[in-house]
């Protein structure tokens, strides 16, 4: 049973009339920008939930796909990926764009389409093209350096923007036997993961001159749709439980040496977490089993691993899963329409026992919203490299049906929540549908 309600703060007004693919929060400003199959991306204001701008003109097709360029200082850029086979970049100076504290809101209604006023329209500076077929995802990297592009043509390109809006391709990577879904970057490094129809996630770094897969991540047997980062921190983790016990510092002393993870969702309706292996360690640990020293070589080939699955909560494809950034809790959202978001736990003790005959997997109560992880505590053995993962279990915290009425949920994301009703650091649920409409929701008992 889940003791945590899902609840509706807010529809985004007015919604698209058309399905709505996607939605991503600005890294600083109160906006949202969504994507939609009628050509366009509206911007939002995660004040007052009201539509401040309307992007269209620069595709011919569904707009599937945006992302906001982090770091940027008095502009905003904004990249989108299309059916129609190309990315584009919009430009735009915050100062015209975002309602200022002192500065009220322009009431909805008084502008001829309802939206707020309007004083400096976006710029479609750039299209790029290259890609054969549908581009489904666009990713820009942490430091705002490189644009990842994914597309139906099976190929992931990475562009470089230089000067004067001038893009250059520096990597294209066809590694992938299907249709790519899915292109993020990770957090802290210039690390870039793909998933695809194909069933697998791959990682990419650039290697000397070259940009090369150096990590192939299988075990989901059908499509892979959605991939994030875990954020370069777990709050949720330090916050609760007792972290002195021997298996939590140890835990989190791999977790540190490791760095984030990836989480992944599937048409097999499961969500899995993957986890790094560190190549060396301090030798510290490994004086208590944990993770043995390993020789550097020159390879920038990296280990990943299976760590956990979730409980499973959808009955459809899941197509969209977000990792918050705040609470380290995890969102999940898909076919069946359902959105759910899941809590990371430290196990309890007398919730783990060895399964007889198979030396990783813990025994666990019949229907339980427990996911499984790998078996192993403090008070029955050592914690070594391989079962470590053991001193957390992923819980089911809240599960919100039917989210859009009989349609699916096509994406969902953490925000930070500006409106009047807020308290400190608190985040929003982000949802978008088939129905064309976007959704803010709050967790509350």
């Amino acid at each position: 049973m889940t003791t945590v309600k899902i609840s509706l703060l807010a529809p985004f007004n007015p919604p698209s009339l058309s399905r709505t693919w996607s939605s991503q929060p600005h890294h600083s400003l109160p906006l949202l920008a969504t994507a939609s199959s009628d050509k366009s991306v509206r911007v939002y204001s995660l004040t007052s939930f009201n539509l401040i701008s309307t992007i269209e003109g620069g595709h011919k097709r569904s707009i599937r796909s945006i992302a906001w360029k982090p770091g940027t200082k008095g502009e905003s850029v904004l990249a989108t990926g299309s059916f129609d086979s190309s990315a584009g970049i919009w430009r735009r100076w915050d100062n015209d764009m975002v309602p200022r504290p002192e500065r009220q809101e322009i009431e909805i209604g008084s502008g001829s389409n309802g939206e707020e006023e309007e004083e400096e329209e976006w710029r479609f500076a750039v299209v790029l093209d290259g890609h054969e077929s549908e581009v489904k995802s666009v990713a820009w990297s942490a430091g705002g350096n490189f644009l990842a592009t994914c597309s139906r043509d099976k190929s992931v390109w990475v562009w470089e923007e230089m000067e004067d809006d001038n893009f250059e391709t520096i990597a294209v990577l066809q590694e992938h036997e299907g249709d790519v879904k899915c292109v993020v970057w990770h957090p802290e490094e210039e690390l870039l993961a793909s998933s695809s129809y194909d069933d697998t996630i791959r990682l990419y770094k650039e290697d000397i001159d070259d940009w090369t897969c150096i990590s192939l991540l299988k075990g989901h047997n059908s499509t892979v749709w959605s991939i994030d980062f875990e954020p370069t921190s777990n709050p949720s983790l330090v916050a609760t439980g007792n972290i002195s016990s021997p298996v939590s510092t140890r835990f989190l002393e791999m977790r540190n040496a490791a760095g984030p993870r990836l989480v992944s969702t599937s048409d097999d309706l499961t969500i899995r977490i993957w986890s790094r292996v560190p190549r060396e360690t301090d030798g510290a640990l490994g004086e208590h089993g944990m993770i043995p020293s390993r020789i550097r070589t020159g390879s920038i080939e990296e280990e990943w691993t299976e760590e956990a699955q979730f409980p499973q909560a959808h009955t459809r494809a899941i197509y969209s899963v977000a990792w918050s950034k705040r609470t380290g809790r995890v969102v999940s959202a898909g076919g069946d329409g359902k959105i759910v978001v899941y809590e990371e736990r430290w196990r309890s003790g007398d919730r783990t026992s060895t399964t007889p005959g198979n030396d990783h997997t813990p025994a666990k109560p019949e229907n339980s919203q427990v996911g499984e992880g790998v078996q192993g505590t403090d008070s029955q053995r050592e914690l070594t490299g391989d079962d470590a993962v053991a001193a957390t279990e992923w819980v089911v915290l809240a599960e919100m049906p039917a989210a859009h009425g009989v349609y699916e949920v096509n994406h969902v994301c953490w925000a930070k929540r500006f409106d009047k009703g807020r308290t400190k650091d608190e985040e929003v649920i982000i949802s978008t549908g088939d129905d064309g409409a976007t959704k803010a929701w709050i967790l509350g008992s």
